[in-house]
Formats: structure tokens, sequence, C-alpha cells
């Protein structure tokens, strides 16, 4: 029978078939969706903070380096451990002793005091670490 999309058993029943192109239509859509959704993500280091947004921000490669987290709170986290200031102290030198050129990334809240912000990066620079990074999101335009 011309134009029939399934053929006839003995029986004169209609045989089920399975379309094989559409199945790979729908598998390559969820795998470009899947990649296009990762490379979308930038995940932090540190802690889910709210980040503070700027019209400047230029894209980070954060790699090996260190992120500090500082919460509204006044928490502080070195990468995803929260820590104290005394722990804070005593890494942040054996971070600056262990690598040839350490880098730090600052994960700080909007909310967080700017005296935090100001000790944190004080004390990095007081370490002799040059290379310091600050979160943030990049604000819409208008």
């Amino acid at each position: 029978m011309a134009g029939s999309s399934g053929g006839r058993s003995a029986g004169g029943t209609k045989k089920a078939r399975v379309e094989i192109i559409p199945l790979i239509d729908v598998i390559f859509f969820l795998l470009a969706t899947f990649v296009l959704f990762t490379l979308s993500l930038n995940q932090s280091g540190g802690f889910a903070v709210s980040l503070p947004s700027t019209r400047s921000s230029k894209a980070r490669d954060a790699g090996d380096a260190v992120t500090l987290s500082i919460r509204d709170d006044g928490t502080l986290g070195w990468d995803k451990e929260p820590i104290t200031l005394d722990q804070f102290l005593i890494r942040l030198q054996a971070y600056k002793q262990t690598r040839a050129d350490p880098r730090i990334l600052i994960n700080g809240d909007e909310n967080a005091l700017f005296q935090q912000v100001r000790y944190v990066v004080d004390e990095v620079r007081k370490a002799g670490i040059r290379q310091v990074l600050i979160e943030t999101r990049i604000r819409p335009a208008g």
C-alpha cells in the first residue's frame, strides 16, 4: 500500500515501526542545549553570595586562584570552607609559600561591610600577593 508507514503482518494487522530520525534530532537538540548551558556557567569556588554589579566587568580566569568569600554577616570562607580570622591569616601565609604566582579571587556579598572587604584586601597585600581579583556580576545596560 503506497504511503503507509508500516507493513502488515500475515494476520492483516499493522506492525509497529520505530522511527530513528526524530529520535536522533531530539538527542542532538538535548546535547546542544546541555553544551550551551554548561558553557554559560561561570562557577565560583566560594560561597554563594549576592555579588555587586558593575558595568565595567571583564571575564576572569580564576584558574588556580583561591576564592575568599565575605558574606553579608561578616563570615569568611576559604574556597567553600568557612574559616576564622586566625585561620585566614595562617592559610594566606601558607598559600603564599606554596605558590610561585599566587592569585586571590574575592567573592564578596554586595551587602558586606566595606571595612571587612578592606581588611581582607589589606591582609592579602601584606602577605605579598599582588594579583587580587574582585568578582562582580555584569549590570545590564539601561
